[in-house]
């Protein structure tokens, strides 16, 4: 029988994911990648945090897999994965921004001849398909882009949902307005339904403009976290001072700290006397003495005295490091009722789309005339309402903010499940 290889753990940056459902499609199509015996993805944190067979899986392999299904995986360490996700962000924010504004231009009027002066104004059908084009064609665009992503993997996400009932209430709208002879001659009204079609748009587009930005708020507690460690360091090397990038220091150098500097690597005492704020790790508020032998650790704040250190730990060795990536892996884990709530999210988007087949069809056999266009309002009615995002954005973006709050705090928790059983507590034991 084969031996395992040797098993790892790796936690990388997601972009691409625009909805619950997204990082339930990735985390099952991640795991039944070969190697992969875990893969839990965090969709507000933009996250999956893999264990994988190393003789069998790579990351290389990883990404291919993610870019098969529309998405794309950050690797690299903690800060380079924060920044490159943090101008992803930024640039999906402004975006979001940009879209959202044109929507509502262009959504605005449309909503307002539907509504008020419908059968008022000569030509108004043609008015209304020329305004809905910006925003079905640009501002809706991502919808129709990864609903098609999904459809070639035989997936589906909220925005199959958001596409299917846009895309038909806006092609029947087209047909309507193109040839209104069509059902005329059968006795029916031609009836359009564009203000429908780009005011879903419009809102869909307000709630993940707003959800982008309180994720971009919630997600400050890692980078809190890394603020703690200066960029630059004062380094003794061949006898002479010289300023470097903290990430080029490296084990035995010889590190200078003056007062009101915070440390940089982990590191002992070597010449020097003076007292160090440590509450970041301790909580204790009053400084610690520091003397010769004495060990110091990245992201605590000098007091008044200097000291010269020997560096023992850099770089993602520092038990700082080691704390960001506590947070990060406790911000990725799912406690027990997430479990329960991706299964409901799974099922949920297919099981909509045949509910709502199946109102269309009851309206379409049964209901009063015309028959096709109750149908059809019935069919974009159920895609649009039945909207998986809240069912499962609650929990993990709770359990984000709880566990960044506390590591704030000096609180550091390992695991979501802890959270989810605190409730339970009857003593704290300080």
């Amino acid at each position: 029988m084969a031996l395992a290889g040797p098993m790892e753990k790796i936690t990388l940056g997601v972009s691409g994911m625009t909805c619950a459902s997204c990082a339930i499609s990735l985390e099952k199509h991640l795991e039944v990648q070969p190697g992969v015996t875990e893969a839990l993805v965090n969709y507000p944190n933009k996250s999956v945090f893999v264990r994988f067979d190393g003789e069998k899986q790579s990351v290389a392999q990883l990404r291919k897999a993610a870019q098969e299904i529309g998405y794309d995986v950050i690797s690299g360490d903690a800060t380079a994965q924060n920044a490159k996700l943090d101008d992803l962000e930024s640039l999906r924010l402004r975006s979001l921004k940009l879209k959202l504004l044109v929507a509502v231009i262009f959504s605005l009027p449309i909503f307002i001849m539907a509504m008020f002066f419908m059968g008022k104004i000569p030509g108004e059908n043609w008015i209304m398909m020329f305004l809905s084009l910006p925003v079905i064609g640009w501002s809706g665009s991502e919808f129709f882009v990864n609903a098609w992503k999904r459809a070639k993997h035989f997936s589906s996400s909220m925005d199959t949902l958001v596409a299917l009932s846009t895309g038909v209430a806006f092609t029947f709208s087209v047909f309507n307005t193109v040839w209104p002879s069509f059902f005329r001659e059968r006795g029916l009204m031609p009836h359009v339904y564009f203000e429908s079609a780009v005011i879903i748009i419009t809102l869909i587009l307000l709630g993940r403009f707003l959800e982008a930005r309180a994720k971009g708020q919630a997600a400050t507690a890692i980078r809190e976290l890394m603020a703690l460690q200066p960029r630059e360091v004062t380094v003794v090397r061949n006898g002479e001072e010289m300023l470097l990038p903290t990430e080029e220091v490296r084990p035995g150098d010889l590190v200078l700290l003056r007062p009101g500097e915070k440390v940089a690597v982990d590191g002992k005492v070597k010449r020097g006397e003076t007292h160090i704020d440590e509450s970041m790790i301790t909580g204790e508020s009053i400084p610690v003495e520091k003397g010769r032998g004495d060990l110091v650790f990245a992201g605590t704040i000098n007091q008044k005295g200097s000291l010269k250190l020997l560096a023992t730990k850099v770089g993602e060795d520092t038990l700082l490091a080691q704390m960001i990536g506590m947070v990060r892996e406790a911000q990725g884990s799912k406690p027990k009722i997430q479990h329960l709530v991706d299964k409901i999210a799974a099922i949920f988007v297919p099981v909509v789309m045949g509910i709502a087949l199946f109102s269309a069809g009851i309206w379409w056999i049964w209901g009063p005339e015309p028959t096709f266009s109750y149908a059809l309002l019935a069919l974009i009615t159920v895609l649009i309402i039945a909207c998986p995002c809240a069912l499962g954005l609650a929990t993990p973006t709770a359990l984000m903010v709880g566990i960044g709050k506390g590591a704030k705090q000096g609180i550091l928790v390992q695991d979501a499940n802890a959270l989810e059983v605190a409730h339970k507590m009857q003593v704290l034991v300080l």
